[in-house]
């Protein structure tokens, strides 16, 4: 004998014997609430709190949709559970009262017997754990704008059959999904109609919203529809949340014919006119004094901090770091003075208690603050170690903060060195010198302890000498956690070598400036292979997600491409390692302006730094951009290698 759910599954064994032992709990003393719902793996309600009500209306190319069935869902790190149901009225309407649950997130799903493959979402709020003020509304519109910001903000949670993940990722993806739509309204956010630079968004999202609009209206053009967004190898997505799901999952799959296809509808204007590059969906969040940023980094909340090189519309040095919440507003008393900052470098990290560290490139010196944004460094700054132009910064296992000490462009050929501050202590500051330095760039730690640093070779002197920018050469160093080098990589690939980041695996991946290539290391040192990417690309910087693919942000063309990594069960059928997952060119969009950092957040969002707006005349770029549930979550800050948060584990990510 099994009993099944409310969406007609057959349960397992386990939960069939609590399905019969449901009447007896239901009778049990409300103090023993909590327990059962622990039992059955769903989210417990909160323990005496007042019924809430939710109004809401259901539409569907611009109409109300009568008699569709509408479900409450809340989704935490434990499952997924139903809070209510109704059915929509004439006018679309509904009402459901429920409880609200203690922690997670809350939607509306919608399913409709005259559309059969027609699924509606949205986001009604979301609880505590975040960086983000908990939600809840108590008006929504459920339609097909909403379902698309809601599959998208959640497309690294759950699948068809409901939303579940740990926090703080979950609860600050549904805060993301605001971004894109207002759930109160039905309509574009605010981040995208009010900003010029997102407006190749907001047509994207209209455009993918009159997609699942056609299985309001015409079946073969819905099941059209089906058909283009299956992914290669993969199932036929059942209905439009999927079909959504997977284009956000598989963001260049048919841009062609399914925006040839979008045209049979018009309830969601402004629309694209042409094929776009990808489904990506981009959004640039501008904040104060978030100008020429520099390089990003997460703290434990999703929080974003920036180092900045310039005053806004100048090239005077910034005296700020700034924060900004999952939504891109301003938090923690953003943006932040003091502590000697002059001028963020290509630096950030931040320590085992939460305390950010940030390179002052102009006044040679290192900065420090707390979670909650306040400077603990000196008005400028702490100079042990001689500090020159500091640039890439890394924290170990031991909390030892380790400085990538540049020496700037101007140096002479040969110049730098990596200075630690062991425990955090610039008192103690430990300087290390090798014959392999030159100008060291960047620094990340591996699962041994040990310090990859990149020599980017960039001083003007090398450029002049060498003649041409393509060969000024470049290495990579690693340090043991004695503080001694170990070994030093080089390879005609290695050409001004920026950025680098580990994979789960211990290999690194590096982005070579003038050569446009992205070089794998192996742990021992040898090179495992050389991805090149087009000559205008200048790569900048590198990411690596929760699956261990290759994000690469572009300074060159304003791009963002992916590769797929050493876990090629994460690519499509048929791709290896170092595999073009983009468009060849990167995903570009209107929103991204000259990169020099990218970054994946706990969400699986891909975060890029607008450095440059223009190269001729140098011209500061503006604000960070978001591409929104591209990648897959890893747990930050970085714990040193990328790991996936996980909600099977007590911990969602290691300590």
């Amino acid at each position: 004998m099994s009993i099944s759910d409310t969406h007609g599954r057959a349960l397992p064994a386990r939960e069939a014997r609590h399905g019969k032992a449901r009447a007896r709990v239901l009778r049990l003393a409300s103090a023993t609430v909590a327990a059962a719902c622990a039992a059955f793996a769903l989210p417990a309600p909160a323990l005496g709190a007042a019924p809430a009500s939710l109004q809401g209306t259901v539409t569907g190319a611009g109409k109300p949709l009568r008699g569709a069935q509408v479900t409450l869902m809340a989704g935490s790190r434990s499952g997924v559970t139903q809070l209510g149901q109704a059915t929509t009225d004439t006018h679309g309407s509904f009402r459901i009262t429920y409880t609200k649950p203690a922690d997670g997130v809350v939607y509306a799903e919608t399913t409709s017997q005259q559309a059969h493959r027609l699924k509606l979402r949205s986001v009604v709020g979301f609880g505590s754990g975040g960086a983000v003020h908990e939600r809840m509304l108590d008006k929504v519109t459920v339609n097909e704008l909403t379902t698309v910001a809601a599959t998208y903000a959640f497309a690294q949670f759950g699948d068809q059959h409901g939303i579940t993940g740990p926090a703080p990722g979950l609860q600050n993806a549904a805060a993301t999904s605001f971004s894109l739509a207002d759930p109160t309204t039905g309509k574009p956010a605010k981040a995208l109609t009010g900003d010029s630079a997102n407006q190749e968004t907001l047509t994207t999202q209209n455009t993918l919203a009159n997609l699942v609009s056609l299985c309001v209206t015409d079946s073969a053009r819905c099941d059209r529809l089906i058909r283009l967004a299956t992914p290669a190898g993969g199932s036929p997505p059942p209905d439009t949340v999927q079909a959504v799901l997977d284009l956000a999952r598989n963001p260049t799959q048919s841009p062609a014919r399914l925006e040839a296809l979008a045209r049979a509808a018009t309830v969601f204007t402004p629309a694209l006119t042409s094929a776009p590059r990808s489904w990506i969906l981009a959004v640039r969040h501008p904040a104060p004094e978030v100008y020429a940023p520099g390089r990003i980094a997460f703290d434990a909340k999703g929080n974003v901090w920036a180092t900045n090189n310039w005053k806004p519309g100048t090239r005077d040095p910034s005296p700020y770091v700034t924060v900004q919440d999952p939504t891109g507003r301003p938090t923690l008393g953003s943006p932040i003075g003091g502590g000697g900052m002059k001028g963020g470098a290509w630096g950030l990290a931040i320590d085992h208690s939460g305390a950010v560290w940030a390179p002052s490139y102009g006044g040679n010196a290192m900065s420090k603050y707390s979670a909650s944004g306040k400077p603990l460094s000196p008005s400028a700054g702490w100079k042990d170690g001689d500090l020159v132009k500091p640039q890439g910064v890394a924290v170990d296992q031991r909390g030892n903060i380790w400085i990538a000490n540049s020496h700037g462009l101007k140096g002479k050929p040969g110049v730098g060195s990596v200075v630690v501050y062991p425990h955090g202590d610039p008192r103690k500051a430990v300087t290390i010198t090798d014959k392999s330095f030159n100008h060291p760039f960047a620094v990340q730690i591996d699962g041994r302890g040990r310090a990859w640093v990149t020599n980017s070779h960039l001083s003007y002197q090398q450029i002049r000498e060498s003649g041409r920018p393509s060969k000024v050469g470049g290495s990579v160093t690693v340090i043991g956690p004695d503080f001694k080098p170990v070994t030093s990589t080089t390879d005609k690939s290695l050409q001004a070598p920026i950025g680098l980041a580990l994979d789960s695996k211990g290999n690194a991946w590096v982005a070579n400036f003038f050569s446009s290539a992205v070089t794998e290391i192996r742990p021992n040192g040898t090179v495992a292979g050389v991805r090149q990417l087009p000559k205008r690309v200048f790569p900048w910087s590198v990411a690596i997600d929760g699956q261990d693919r290759v994000w690469v942000a572009g300074f060159g063309n304003s791009s963002v491409t992916l590769l797929c990594g050493v876990n090629t069960r994460a690519c499509p059928s048929g791709a290896s390692v170092g595999t073009v997952l983009s468009p060849t060119d990167g995903f570009r969009n209107a929103a991204i302006q000259h990169l020099t950092a990218v970054q994946i957040d706990s969400s699986g969002n891909a975060w890029v730094a607008n450095n440059w707006s223009k190269i001729v005349p140098p011209t500061g770029g503006v604000g960070l951009v978001e591409l929104i549930g591209a990648a897959t979550p890893v747990c930050t800050p970085l714990t040193p290698l990328p790991t996936r948060p996980s909600s099977a584990t007590t911990s969602a990510c290691p300590k």
